[in-house]
């Protein structure tokens, strides 16, 4: 079986099943155990799947690069952003994460010359500048072309000049247990330098994070004063993170 057939194979079979087992398929194909392995490097490497201990898991819907997230729950992250505006203090300096929720939340912003945003993405300072007053503040760095979002060590010095009083961050995983995590460890790094920097950190889930566990932690669940859940989804795992965010509340 030729290499393009034997990850076609995994792939059809990661979405009937859930999960590949290396060592299950190598034997079902009769190859080697170290073919299956390279071709889960080379599919994790596109961003088709996950690499765990053993084999591979899906991409969480909401790990996927930022052009595939833009079309996923779109009418949770809508909502999300709305609660998550109605928190927005006149006269604040708040922090606007990269990703797609963020982008939804900058085009909801109220026309307010006071308040002051600043973001490492692009993307969200150009929707902020297009749709309110607000003064903008653009983080400089090497741009992740994953998440679009400024990152390395010119990002890292910016951020340890800044100070804001909100930071709403946003994540591809949100879980009671495994905490808060993102599927790119440049971005996780920036994340937690910006938690550091703000007075208080709101986490922002719309229903395809909740449960979902990406592969880098970014916060632990008492390093955050707040989680933004869609109001609409009725997902149990909502009221164990309401349980274990450090006596804040899931809005």
């Amino acid at each position: 079986m030729l290499a393009a057939q034997r990850k076609d194979h995994l792939l059809a079979l990661l979405d009937r099943e859930g999960r590949v087992v290396a060592k299950d398929v190598a034997a079902d194909l009769g190859v080697s155990d170290d073919a299956i392995r390279r071709d889960l490097r080379e599919l994790a490497e596109e961003g088709r799947l996950l690499r765990v201990y053993g084999g591979a898991i899906p991409v969480p819907a909401a790990d996927r690069p930022v052009a595939e997230r833009a079309t996923v729950a779109t009418d949770s992250k809508g909502r999300v952003a709305l609660a998550a505006v109605a928190r927005i203090r006149p006269g604040s300096t708040i922090v606007l994460d990269g990703g797609t929720t963020t982008l939804a939340m900058a085009r909801l912003l109220p026309a307010d010359g006071d308040l002051t945003v600043i973001t490492p993405s692009p993307a969200v300072a150009l929707a902020v500048a297009e749709h309110s007053d607000a003064r903008v503040i653009l983080i400089g760095g090497e741009l992740t072309r994953h998440s679009m979002v400024a990152g390395g060590a010119l990002a890292m010095e910016a951020v340890q000049h800044l100070a804001a009083d909100v930071f709403f961050l946003g994540v591809t995983g949100a879980h009671p247990v495994a905490g808060f995590t993102t599927g790119e460890l440049d971005d996780a790094v920036t994340k937690r330098a910006l938690a550091t920097r703000c007075a208080e950190t709101i986490v922002l889930a719309s229903e395809e994070k909740i449960g979902a566990v990406s592969r880098y932690p970014v916060v632990s669940l008492d390093a955050v004063d707040a989680v933004i859940a869609d109001p609409l989804d009725e997902n149990p795992l909502i009221a164990e993170l309401h349980a274990q965010v450090g006596g804040a509340n899931v809005a």
